[in-house]
């Protein structure tokens, strides 16, 4: 049966009023809103539908894999719910306020060490930074084919897939042979809601933490010296 990882990313809630969005330019961070939890990346939550279409189509497990501080596991609860079998985050010092280079090499060690599966899945880019880089470098540190912003993949019996992307000229088909990575475009629709029985389900679910020792990630690939980007300056725009 295939197997499908899902990437998922914890952002600041798209909905906080924009009165309440701070940031510390200091530090060169965004200040959380009081009151108002970080969310899953809403172009993730459309990742994690397309998985689960997958699944209810021919069958298979869903793996929800996510890196960041220690609330990052909300994400994948959320991934749970929505109906994920399995999920699991990095965590620590060494993976936090990573650039785009140091979170497809963590994600990319950590589908190693689960196992490389038939198909990764990912939104078309996070909520927050808008960067689009992750998905790709990911695939890049495996070695396997990507396939960017589609509405729909299809697993064929021949072990491969089949993939639908909107194009300003028309519908683009493309096939691919397994493992393959491709993210997700808006034209997947609404992602659906978690059920309350799967709520439930989820939170009994264990999921497995991982630092990056654990999951053999070299020490010049993370934390600062891993970093290829470097931020000159986050501030609020004023019109």
């Amino acid at each position: 049966m295939p197997t499908t990882i899902v990437l998922v990313k914890q952002v600041p809630d798209p909905e906080t009023p924009a009165a309440q969005f701070r940031v510390d330019p200091a530090a060169n961070k965004v200040i959380p809103a009081q009151g108002i939890a970080p969310v899953i990346s809403p172009f993730d939550e459309q990742a994690v539908e397309v998985a689960l279409r997958l699944k209810e189509a021919g069958g298979g497990k869903v793996i929800a894999v996510s890196m960041g501080p220690a609330s990052v596991r909300d994400v994948v609860k959320h991934a749970l719910a929505m109906g994920a079998d399995e999920g699991y985050v990095i965590t620590g010092p060494e993976v936090e306020d990573a650039d785009a280079s140091v979170t497809a090499y963590v994600l990319a060690k950590a589908i190693q060490k689960i196992g490389v599966p038939d198909l990764i899945i990912t939104g078309r880019q996070a909520a927050d930074w808008d960067q689009g880089q992750v998905g790709i470098g990911v695939a890049t540190n495996l070695g396997i084919p990507h396939l960017l912003n589609g509405q729909k993949a299809e697993l064929q019996d021949d072990g491969t897939l089949l993939f639908e992307r909107v194009t300003s000229v028309g519908i683009m088909s493309y096939k691919a042979k397994t493992p393959v990575l491709i993210s997700t475009s808006q034209e997947v629709g609404q992602a659906r809601y978690p059920t309350l029985r799967n709520i439930m389900a989820a939170a009994k679910k264990e999921i497995t933490e991982w630092t990056a020792s654990d999951i053999g990630a070299e020490a010049d690939k993370v934390g600062s010296g891993g970093r290829r980007a470097k931020l000159q300056r986050l501030f609020i725009p004023v019109f």
